[in-house]
């Protein structure tokens, strides 16, 4: 393998099919046609002598070369971004860019609607793709430039990331307004235990952040409901006597009896992450602060 012979125009295509894991989708990425892609997976895999991707049911499967030299294939791709970036000045006004950001629903709630407003008026070429990625794969989705921003809890062992802190939320339990304990000017461990909760988790099973601290008390929660999302708890509290244990700023935007909880819980500790080679990014920059500022 002689890599001084490799053209490097061609990892960029590496680098979309290994993100996409599909040569339709790294070709709209790249804004070329599939034979182009095809063409120039060819020549890297006479380049490497190595197949570089299988195909199988669930798309392009990296070989394990593939999988080797990707971190510095990205590295490289980074660099030379943030290199060319640091020589044009982002316009906001002006830009044209897709925000790719992982959240989950709660995160969404709390960031959408005010960063669109501002960015409406600050930069409205700018659109936004938001979509869950699991944490394991995160840093992975960021290192590939699939995404620009996660908005997470933090990520300690994420070494190529950075992070900064947005908000640190308490937790409040909520009942709809006209429910029997809502003259109550607070709410004691019995009277939660007493209500029936609903539980709001992505997993099928498992305990929630209340039930942990309940159990470290040797308590327990009645659950009469669990689902996956909270723009739909909310719903269901104003509508019936069931409770639900939410972060105080989601929870202030219903019109509901809000109370501080009767046991302590971790707070929700929110973070803006992205990848450290976005750092001198023109565009990321400016997105960030503007995100950091919202908060702030």
């Amino acid at each position: 393998m002689q890599l001084q012979q490799i053209d490097m125009n061609l990892f960029p295509v590496l680098d979309a099919i290994y993100a996409t894991r599909n040569l339709t989708r790294a070709a709209e990425r790249l804004h070329i046609t599939q034979p182009a892609v095809s063409n120039a997976l060819a020549r890297l895999r006479r380049s490497l002598d190595d197949p570089l991707f299988i195909r199988t049911p669930s798309g392009m499967s990296p070989t394990p070369l593939t999988e080797s030299i990707m971190p510095r294939v990205q590295q490289a791709l980074a660099l030379l971004g943030s290199s060319l970036a640091e020589h044009h000045t982002f316009d906001p006004a002006s830009a044209q860019k897709t925000l790719r950001m992982s959240m989950n629903d709660m995160a969404e709630t709390l960031l959408l609607p005010r960063l669109l407003e501002h960015l409406q008026q600050e930069a409205p070429g700018i659109a936004i793709e938001s979509y869950y990625v699991p944490r394991d794969q995160l840093v992975k989705e960021l290192a590939a430039n699939s995404l620009d921003f996660g908005l997470d809890i933090p990520m300690v062992s994420a070494t190529q990331l950075h992070q900064q802190r947005l908000v640190v939320d308490r937790y409040q339990v909520m009942l709809r307004p006209d429910h029997p304990l809502a003259g109550e000017s607070s709410l004691t461990l019995e009277q939660y235990l007493e209500l029936e909760h609903i539980h709001v988790s992505s997993r099928r099973s498992g305990p929630g952040i209340a039930d942990i601290a309940l159990n470290k008390l040797g308590r327990r929660r009645k659950v009469k409901l669990r689902v996956q999302h909270y723009r739909v708890a909310p719903l269901v509290v104003l509508k019936t006597d069931l409770a639900l244990t939410i972060p105080a700023s989601l929870a202030r935007q219903y019109p509901a009896k809000r109370f501080e909880l009767p046991f302590q819980i971790p707070q929700m500790d929110w973070h803006l992450l992205w990848h450290r080679s976005q750092d001198d990014d023109g565009a990321n920059r400016w997105l960030r602060e503007q995100i950091v500022a919202l908060f702030t």
